[in-house]
């Protein structure tokens, strides 16, 4: 068998610096949640297709593990791929909340590409790994290059390391599924135009602890935020004082004592 494990993430801000092309560009601060991931690992087996365990309510087109296996196989057109998923299946052990902000499913298939580069030799670079997992989704690129913390730019794709003493964190998730395709198209329906870049400049150089010090607003640091709590009402009761709001949610965090 072969086992990684793929690590949730936090947005200790997040900025919406613009749209282009019916996409969002953003500014945030990515940072890797030590204690939470999921474990994806490939078990023999002998398969006459593509097999995913453990993603049972999510249909197999839709399962950005299964898009990632068809970005790598179009990209490389590498045999080995395929002889080698004839013969092993994917079984994904969930412990990241879906919907939650945390960047589960694509830090799975982030996890899986890095997985299936190494057992199948594969002859690509970092970079290059992440351009293709750019085009499954934003989130994809930050977790391919796997640092603990990154300022990540443009549409996702720009992932900068940041080098600064790991924050443990203490999670809180209730029990809302927040959409992040509906929650970013209440931000560009009704937050999109109040947009000011000048108000976030230099926020890229402080350290996450400084940012979460100075600040203490979720909805100063994460454009989001607001936009979810007009997705999801029900987000207004959960939402506890001087708490953090990751990604479109629906996850809260802040430092632990």
């Amino acid at each position: 068998m072969y086992s990684i494990n793929a690590h949730a993430k936090v947005n200790i801000f997040l900025k919406v610096t613009g749209h282009k092309n019916g996409y969002h560009t953003l500014l945030s601060r990515f940072m890797r949640v030590e204690d939470l991931y999921d474990t994806i690992t490939f078990e023999p087996c002998e398969c006459e297709s593509f097999m995913i365990e453990g993603c049972n309510d999510i249909p197999l087109e839709s399962n950005t593990i299964y898009k990632a296996y068809k970005a790598l196989n179009a990209h490389t057109g590498d045999l080995d791929i395929l002889n080698f998923f004839y013969r092993h299946k994917v079984i994904v052990t969930k412990r990241i909340p879906s919907q939650a902000g945390l960047g589960g499913g694509s830090s799975d298939a982030a996890a899986f590409m890095r997985l299936v580069k190494n057992v199948c030799n594969l002859l690509l670079s970092t970079e290059e790994l992440a351009k293709i997992s750019a085009t499954i989704g934003a989130d994809l690129p930050f977790f391919i290059y796997n640092y603990p913390s990154a300022n990540v730019s443009g549409f996702g794709e720009v992932v900068e390391p940041f080098i600064e003493e790991p924050l443990k964190l203490e999670l809180y998730t209730p029990h809302i599924g927040c959409n992040t395709g509906l929650v970013y198209k209440t931000f560009k329906e009704h937050f999109l135009s109040n947009v000011r870049l000048s108000s976030i400049v230099g926020w890229d150089q402080l350290t996450s602890r400084e940012i979460l010090e100075k600040i203490h607003d979720p909805a100063v640091l994460n454009d989001l935020y607001k936009a979810a709590l007009m997705a999801y009402p029900e987000l207004s009761k959960a939402a506890k004082k001087e708490w953090y709001f990751s990604g479109s949610g629906s996850t809260f965090f802040k430092i632990k004592n």
